[in-house]
């Protein structure tokens, strides 16, 4: 049997990346960005009913983080889920919540 050999930066990013998304606010907009492709930040605080304050400063944790990413179109910002694949993670939490 062959031995496992286990990335160790690739679970040191896979952890900055589950900790960053550990806050629920950060998991409701990473949702909002998986039911909508792409959304700017106005979109995202109002779906939300928060703050643009509080909007930019989680969506700043989660680009810096590389969760998303984002382009400008004129004014705005929009972001989108850099990776599709984080949005199994909601869904793990999402059915994981279930009872």
């Amino acid at each position: 049997m062959p031995k496992s050999y286990l990335d160790v930066e690739k679970l040191e990013e896979a952890a900055k990346k589950l900790k960053a998304m550990a806050h629920p606010m950060r998991i409701a907009i990473v949702e909002l960005l998986q039911n909508n492709k792409k959304l700017s930040v106005t979109q995202i605080y109002k779906k939300l009913n928060i703050e643009q304050a509080i909007t930019s400063h989680h969506l700043g944790i989660l680009k810096d983080k590389g969760i998303v990413s984002s382009s400008r179109v004129g004014k705005n910002i929009f972001y989108e889920l850099k990776h599709k694949q984080i949005s199994h993670i909601v869904d793990c939490i999402n059915s994981c919540g279930s009872r």
